[in-house]
């Protein structure tokens, strides 16, 4: 196995890219529907109460995420805000393990994006970790989400159906890479040339005559957010008509009890995973796209699972016919797990929508590590250790990126002055400013020692954390009116309703009103380049990752970019930086984050 991940994994996306065709995927995947179930035992009686554990975002993290990005925030009684370490796949198992116990009739779901923006632990090995682990989990089911289609369909084929890396083969000798245990399910992912899903649509958890449907999508805006080359030749279709087509489906079956799983989510009013959703009336705590998708689908859906937002919350939202019906998302990174009991009428053979009932749970680190999930971790992060433990400098505190909720991020601020300045020499592209995608900082650095490293140190592990995709950046000319329309779609059409507000390199600014709306809150007389206004008739040069430059994130303007020149990768030039900026004697402080001017 190479010693450069990164370049591994561009030739990788080249060569899966070519390996098949989107068609020959389809015929590969397994056809009808699953029958799985976990535990003993028979009820008696009309109903029975069925446990529906669910999570979403794994991403990966089976170690602990570090900083303020493994924390989760709880309301105290007297109305005060706990910060809790949460999460990691030792936790995660264990809680679920214990959680099973006393209910026979139980079942583990996913929202998607279980992999996908790993760190290097799982990254490095395409993700066969976590796959690994969620086998041992005893997962049922999942949805995709957008991640799974990182490194495109074909590579998700093989997470689902096994077999060794096409290029860097197998990573221990003598074992096979198996695949998923259980289904990963992409109702409205379509071959555009057959019509038919690339996985199945959906499935059925069957036990003592019990029986409950499972249908999963992605969001339909997932051709926004990933590169396009990992998605050529499918189609992401309409989130509600899939569901309801599949609905009937499954109805027509005789299955009438139905759960959702959805990667699209919304927004909470509180980011305390307690809080009452339903406190002002039923769903009036949440906003965002899964609030119109819950209010559409079919009331034959009793249930809905979703994900993508990472926020944390247990909703209920009425569906079409006025009745009751749970949503949930338990946060991101295995922090959380949600308990949704079902409560199944064996006569009509739905769920007795008035008594369902679901909490999020906590995935404390103050509980005993499952074993075997301990295991798991030191085999592989024995196989990753001569890539991760390598220094890439060193820094004086925390800085922090996906766990900060200011607009404009300390390490946002880092990662575009590290852009910049590696490619601002003429011969790199003559970049004169440097954006970057806030979705594309997957954690923060921090300062506190973890495993043998010193404080401070910044390990090849803990950088690619930041930067998994390893995108390779372009230095491309854009107008002025060009980047201030960038601005402006930062905060309006589909980036309205939750903005995407992109990282700055430093000598650019601006200021954001955000009491306004729309474009308007781009107050475009403060836009600076070096305390100069921006000039809308004149050329720049400007530095941003191959995402970014293909319109990604619902930035369709930069698409319009002339005379690209590509360079490194931005885990290259964010790992050649630290190198050459810090030292261990004269480390990186955090940077103020002060570009941005926001008024609320």
């Amino acid at each position: 196995m190479s010693a450069t991940p990164q370049k591994n994994r561009l030739r990788i996306l080249a060569a899966v890219a070519g390996l098949t065709t989107v068609g020959a995927l389809v015929a590969a995947m397994p056809a009808g529907a699953q029958e799985q179930s976990h535990g003993h035992g028979r009820a008696h009686g009309r109903t029975v109460d069925v446990q529906l554990l669910s999570f979403n975002d794994l991403h990966g993290n089976l170690e602990p995420p570090a900083g303020s990005a493994g924390t989760i925030s709880e309301t105290q009684p007297d109305g005060t805000v706990k910060v809790i370490p949460a999460g990691g796949a030792e936790y995660l198992a264990t809680s679920l393990r214990n959680a099973r116990k006393g209910n026979p009739y139980s079942i583990t779901a996913a929202g998607g994006d279980l992999v996908g923006a790993s760190p290097l632990l799982s990254g490095l090995f395409h993700d066969e970790p976590t796959i690994e682990a969620l086998n041992k989990i005893d997962l049922d089911v999942t949805a995709v989400g957008n991640h799974e289609f990182d490194e495109g369909a074909v590579e998700l084929g093989r997470l689902q159906n096994g077999g060794c890396h096409p290029v860097e083969g197998c990573y221990e000798q003598g074992k096979r890479f198996k695949g998923a245990d259980f289904p990963y399910l992409a109702a409205n992912v379509t071959n555009e040339k057959t019509g038919r899903p690339i996985l199945k649509p959906y499935t059925v958890w069957k036990k003592n005559g019990v029986k409950i449907g499972f249908i999963g999508v992605t969001l339909e805006g997932t051709p926004d957010i990933v590169n396009a080359n990992g998605i050529k030749g499918l189609k992401f279709n309409d989130e509600v008509e899939t569901i309801n087509k599949y609905a009937r489906e499954l109805d027509r079956q005789g299955v009438k009890s139905i759960v959702a799983l959805i990667h699209e989510g919304g927004l909470p009013t509180s980011s305390s995973y307690n809080y009452n959703c339903d406190s002002a009336g039923p769903g009036a705590g949440i906003s965002g796209p899964i609030v119109d998708i819950a209010k559409n689908l079919t009331p034959k859906v009793d249930a809905l699972v979703t994900g993508h937002t990472h926020q944390a919350y247990v909703c209920t939202i009425p569906d079409p016919s006025g009745k009751p019906r749970m949503v949930t998302s338990a946060a991101s990174y295995g922090k959380l797990y949600t308990d949704t009991t079902l409560t199944y009428d064996r006569r009509t053979k739905d769920i007795v929508r008035t008594s369902v009932k679901s909490a999020n749970h906590i995935v404390s680190r103050d509980q005993a590590k499952a074993e075997d999930m301990t295991a798991l971790i030191a085999r592989w992060n024995k196989l990753a250790a001569p890539v991760a433990n390598r220094p890439q400098g060193w820094i004086s505190a925390d800085i922090n990126g996906r766990g900060s909720t200011a607009l404009e991020k300390p390490l946002g601020d880092l990662i575009t002055d590290a852009q910049l300045t590696g490619l601002a020499p003429a011969d790199k592209g003559g970049a004169q400013l440097a954006l970057m995608n806030p979705g594309g900082i997957r954690s923060d650095l921090v300062y506190k020692a973890s495993g043998s490293e010193g404080d401070g140190v910044v390990t090849y592990g803990e950088s690619f954390t930041v930067q998994p995709f390893t995108n390779m950046m372009n230095v491309v000319d854009l107008t002025g009116a060009q980047l201030i329309t960038a601005l402006q779609q930062q905060v309006s059409g589909p980036n309205e309703a939750s903005p995407k507000i992109l990282q700055v390199s430093a000598g650019f600014t601006y200021t954001l009103d955000m009491t306004k709306t729309g474009a308007a809150r781009i107050v475009v007389d403060s836009v600076k380049l070096n305390g100069v206004a921006l000039d809308p008739a004149k050329t720049y040069r400007v530095a941003l990752n191959e995402f970014l430059a293909g319109g990604g994130d619902g930035f369709p303007v930069f698409k319009e970019h002339k005379n690209k020149l590509v360079g490194a990768s931005d885990l290259d030039v964010f790992n050649a930086y630290l190198a050459a900026n810090s030292t261990a004697a004269k480390p990186i402080t955090p940077p103020a984050a002060d570009r941005i001017t926001v008024v609320k």
